[in-house]
């Protein structure tokens, strides 16, 4: 029998979705290696989220109370849970959170650790985690021989399946160490109305919306699909809108549903950073754009005319 741990992230008081979608993925791996599925919640009052983690495959959710995020005291908590719940499989969101304290986790507790993975399956009672390679131009299959494995899943790269496990809770209270570094302040960077690594719809610019004056015309598409702004380096680096929107191997790396290229050439920097979107849709007026090679729906035009166009429609079927 092997257990699975998956850790939860909440923001801003929340429960984000890559909590449930590594809880789905968890059933299924659980499932599988005849185990069950310890879900963690570290924060204060996690409590409530514990019916959420039970509907879509938690046999058991471990409340730790907690003040803000420190990677060191995230660490030392997490690790104090492995140790006592002894998981075989621990599933963590690949996010800043996720990926600042899991290697941390993962030197306390001698586990192997496998980072941004997009897929999981189990072969000879072993999770082989499916992860982009040489910036996103192949994937590689990796299978952890430690007893302890830890994978980080990026977001939306599961699917959330509603499948009831027993959902009991217990509060734990491992401990939170002696942290040597102390957080004093946080500065979160503005401008995304939908947080661009978790979104799952993204509308993004290259330098053909020629000019920052021009980012409202995506903005106005993002806004009524409820999607998050991307650019690509070029217009990043010509000052039209700030890196916290760029997407690429030097900006964020993606997973949405369905990502919107405007006005973006295609080059390989920026398809490794979201290549494995499920669905992409490019607006280039140059048919021979790099980019209509992985793209699933292209179009051949003007952006400043399909854009619009698509607003519009979208505005009249969504309301």
């Amino acid at each position: 029998m092997s257990n699975v741990l998956i850790v939860g992230e909440l923001k801003n008081g929340e429960l984000k979705k890559i909590s449930k979608e590594i809880t789905s993925a968890g059933r299924k791996i659980a499932d599988a290696l005849g185990g069950k599925v310890t879900a963690l919640l570290i924060g204060s009052g996690v409590e409530k989220f514990a019916g959420d983690l039970g509907a879509v495959g938690a046999d058991s959710i471990v409340t730790v109370n907690a003040g803000d995020f420190n990677a060191e005291t995230w660490a030392n908590l997490v690790a104090g849970v492995i140790q006592d719940k002894k998981p075989s499989v621990v599933l963590v969101p690949h996010t800043s959170q996720g990926k600042d304290y899991s290697p941390r986790v993962a030197v306390k507790v001698g586990a192997g650790i496998v980072a941004d993975a997009v897929g999981l399956s189990v072969d000879g009672g072993k999770v082989v985690a499916k992860k982009p390679i040489y910036s996103g131009k192949a994937y590689g299959n990796f299978k952890i021989t430690s007893d302890v494995a830890i994978f980080t899943v990026r977001p939306n790269s599961q699917e959330v399946v509603q499948k009831a496990g027993a959902g009991a809770t217990e509060a734990a209270s491992p401990s939170a160490g002696d942290a040597k570094v102390k957080i004093v302040s946080s500065d979160l960077s503005g401008g995304n109305k939908v947080q661009l690594a978790e979104a799952s719809i993204i509308v993004s610019g290259g330098r053909g919306i020629k000019g920052p004056e021009n980012w409202p015309v995506l903005q106005g598409l993002a806004d009524v699909l409820g999607a998050a702004l991307g650019a690509s380096r070029a217009a990043v680096d010509a000052g039209w809108i700030s890196h916290s929107h760029q997407v690429g191997q030097t900006g964020k790396t993606v997973s949405p549903n369905c990502y919107i290229a405007c006005g973006i050439s295609g080059a390989i920097q920026h398809l490794a950073g979201m290549g494995s979107s499920k669905y992409i849709v490019a607006i280039n007026k140059d048919g021979d754009a790099p980019i209509f090679k992985v793209a699933t729906y292209g179009v051949v035009g003007d952006l400043f005319e399909v854009v619009p166009a698509l607003t519009d429609e979208f505005k009249k079927v969504l309301g």
